[in-house]
């Protein structure tokens, strides 16, 4: 049965690597991810390293499967990374549910997150989850 916990210094190692995979699944056709790669490994890591505190992960099936972030513990979910042999089990609603339930709990009425416009999996998942697109965007950051 998954568990969701709080990340700890010790988890960013293992969340660097499902947030590179999941990121590079997600632009693929997108965006030279293999160049990308160094940079993208890097800021994954440095953004861990610096707000492990702000992160829920996901267990389950033995191990870390994925893992959502509120940068700034407001109502903007900064981050949803699943690793991509296990998309589609449930384990981002089930994170996506935790972070709304602290969101709430918080005070916010509303929460917000960003995804590439072209990110047609990700789309869809918070579509089905009652969330609306108010600005759309192509436009990689290197």
């Amino acid at each position: 049965m998954p568990a969701i916990r709080h990340a700890r210094a010790g988890d960013v190692d293992r969340l660097t690597a499902i947030g590179l995979a999941a990121w590079q699944s997600a632009i693929a056709g997108l965006a030279d991810g293999e160049r990308m790669r160094r940079v993208a490994e890097a800021s994954f890591f440095r953004f861990l390293s610096d707000h492990w505190l702000s992160v829920l992960l996901i267990e389950a099936e033995g191990g870390i499967r994925g893992w959502v972030a509120r940068e700034d513990f407001d109502n903007a979910i900064s981050d949803l990374w699943i690793e991509p042999a296990v998309q589609g089990r449930g384990h981002g609603a089930l994170l996506l549910g935790e972070i709304e339930r602290r969101i709430v709990a918080d005070g916010f009425d509303v929460a917000t997150t960003k995804t590439h416009a072209r990110n047609d999996r990700a789309v869809t998942f918070f579509r089905n989850r009652g969330y609306g697109v108010s600005w759309l965007s192509t436009a990689y950051a290197p």
